[in-house]
């Protein structure tokens, strides 16, 4: 049994007949796409075939020009930019690329400020924060800023960013590009895993199909349209778990303790 494998859950993130441009550029043509708490998207697809758009829209970041956008059956592409603001804040969380952590805080403030701007006191705020560091490797790391992380260690600070408010649905945006491989699949790993467990969604926009393969789905968007909609095979993420394993201890230091391979 594919213990990555989720249930047949009702969707609780969907989009039916997206459709943006841009000018006279079609991003998006009529896409329909949905996904269930606990379950892992990868969307896919070249550079200009609208999968960033895609994203953007399913979060509320931008409006499509036609189709509908539902959290748990709420319309979000109705709701004013406050509201859409709001939601972005309480109900979804993003890992983007660099992180984009605020270089001035150190590890558990930007991992509170969810919180914070939600109206929760600092101390508490920091307080629940910290509660993610262990869980994800970070033990030790609270009071360092980014500068002073790996960019392992700074994406796993995003991801306890993105999970503290407890989110329906968080939002990746090539989550492993700024690392090297064997890094880029622990930190996919984690990121799979942690939201699974967590009961969210997590839609994730790559370019790489080994971070594709950790997901439940894939989708792949060509000139604003999904070419493929398909399942990872059943098995397929444990023999992913297995060959990462293999890869990343391969070549290490003699003594070189597997428990500590987060810490990079």
């Amino acid at each position: 049994m594919n213990p990555y494998r989720t249930t047949n859950a009702s969707p609780v993130l969907v989009g039916a007949g997206l459709r943006k441009s841009y000018g006279l550029t079609r991003a998006l043509a009529g896409v329909d796409v949905s996904v269930s708490a606990g379950e892992s998207l990868a969307i896919m697809g070249p550079s200009g075939s609208g999968k960033s758009t895609l994203l953007h829209c399913l979060a509320g970041i931008e409006r499509p020009d036609e189709g509908q956008v539902l959290l748990a059956g709420e319309r979000v592409d109705q709701l004013g930019e406050p509201e859409r603001s709001e939601l972005r804040r309480t109900r979804f969380g993003f890992v983007f690329q660099s992180g984009q952590l605020l270089p001035e805080l150190p590890a558990d403030e930007n991992v509170a400020l969810p919180l914070m701007l939600g109206g929760i006191s600092r101390r508490q705020a920091v307080q629940n924060a910290r509660e993610w560091f262990p869980p994800l490797g970070l033990a030790g790391l609270e009071e360092r800023r980014p500068g002073q992380l790996s960019g392992g260690q700074a994406q796993r600070v995003a991801i306890a960013r993105a999970l503290v408010g407890g989110p329906q649905v968080i939002f990746a945006d090539e989550p492993t590009g700024a690392l090297d491989q064997v890094t880029g699949m622990e930190v996919i790993d984690l990121l799979v895993t942690t939201t699974r467990r967590q009961g969210a969604a997590l839609v994730v926009v790559t370019h790489d199909e080994d971070v594709a393969r950790w997901c439940d789905r894939t989708i792949r968007v060509r000139d604003g349209r999904l070419s493929e909609d398909h399942r990872t095979p059943d098995g397929a993420a444990v023999t992913n778990a297995v060959a990462h394993a293999a890869r990343g201890t391969a070549g290490r230091p003699a003594g070189y303790d597997a428990d500590t391979r987060y810490n990079r």
